[in-house]
């Protein structure tokens, strides 16, 4: 039980590495609020988890601010603190090579990856330095360290999403909150299935053949699990992780160069 009594508020926590997360967490011991787009999203996760009161839903699109800062203010009113953020919903919607880029994907993406995070953590960081306690977890890529053709937007977002970690570790350490991103190779989660056949169309591939180039550089040749993720975010956010802030924790089986 690594997180009893704490209370942890997770972004895109409906499905996918968000959900894993939840789930972990709630079996180490933490309550959490789980953040997604629609309330019968919300409802079905809730029945799915089964985990009762230790479990509550907000629902809002978290690249809108009020949504973002709604989810901290939920999470404090309804279980009276907040001890754990994840930042983890983001993505792109359009892959599209540079020239071809639209100026909107771009601009949600930055809503997306970059400023969604920011919102929540800001709201989030009084509490937590108050109390002298606080977890902030970022959820990056891979490609917050390297770069792949046809997603700038998601290479360009993740990569300002991990100096925004180093930024929060460095102005709020000594006050007992760390800051870590995760950064995952491909796990091949419900948007990645959605989404990766466009992405793949844009290079002329399969998607079979895009996941076989994404891990190609890996040490372990396959995608990585939810799972190995959400280990990643209980250490991070335990008692234990506590030495442990402003790093980018690889979790893509060896694929990025540092």
């Amino acid at each position: 039980m690594k997180l009893e009594g704490r209370v942890a508020a997770i972004t895109g926590g409906t499905r996918g590495l968000g959900r894993g997360m939840a789930e972990a967490f709630l079996a180490e011991g933490a309550k959490v609020v789980v953040n997604g787009r629609t309330a019968e999203k919300g409802a079905a996760t809730l029945a799915e988890i089964g985990a009762g009161d230790a479990l509550h839903f907000h629902a809002g699109d978290i690249t809108k601010q009020e949504n973002a800062e709604g989810l901290i203010d939920e999470a404090i009113s309804h279980f009276g603190q907040l001890d754990i953020l994840v930042n983890n919903a983001g993505g792109l919607n359009v892959p599209a090579s540079i020239i071809d880029m639209p100026d909107e994907e771009w601009l949600f993406a930055l809503d997306w990856n970059v400023n969604a995070p920011f919102w929540a953590t800001r709201r989030a960081l009084p509490g937590m330095v108050e109390r002298g306690w606080g977890r902030v977890i970022n959820i990056s890529s891979m490609f917050g360290k390297m770069a792949s053709p046809s997603v700038s937007q998601y290479v360009t977002t993740k990569h300002a999403l991990n100096g925004f970690t180093k930024a929060v570790s460095v102005e709020y350490g000594a006050q007992g909150v760390t800051c870590n991103s995760i950064c995952p190779g491909l796990v091949i989660t419900d948007i990645v299935k959605d989404n990766g056949p466009d992405t793949a169309a844009t290079l002329d591939m399969s998607f079979d053949e895009y996941v076989d180039m994404i891990v190609a550089p890996s040490a372990i040749k396959r995608p990585n699990t939810v799972e190995e993720v959400a280990a990643m975010a209980v250490l991070l956010a335990s008692d234990v992780g506590g030495g442990i802030t402003g790093t980018m924790m690889s979790v893509d089986g060896g694929a990025s160069p540092y």
